[in-house]
């Protein structure tokens, strides 16, 4: 009678670390999945940015730039 406790003991051990370790790889693979599908998207979207235009004034005496606290204005 004890060996067979013991057997069902260990068997079941093996059983719950088993599942323990299932889940963990599950969480692991679904992790790397959602760090793919983000690291994607972050590529795509900035493949569809607008390339900024660079500007030339005239002259750049005629430039002004001032900050009146609520943001930074440029005065061509």
């Amino acid at each position: 009678m004890q060996g067979i406790r013991s057997f069902f003991i260990a068997a079941s051990g093996i059983a719950i670390l088993a599942m323990a370790a299932l889940f963990t790889a599950s969480l692991t693979v679904a992790f790397i999945g959602v760090l793919a599908v983000i690291s994607a998207a972050r590529i795509l979207t900035a493949r569809l940015k607008p390339a900024p235009i660079p500007v030339k004034t005239r002259n750049q005496r005629d430039m002004r730039i001032w900050n009146d606290g609520k943001g930074t204005i440029i005065d061509l």
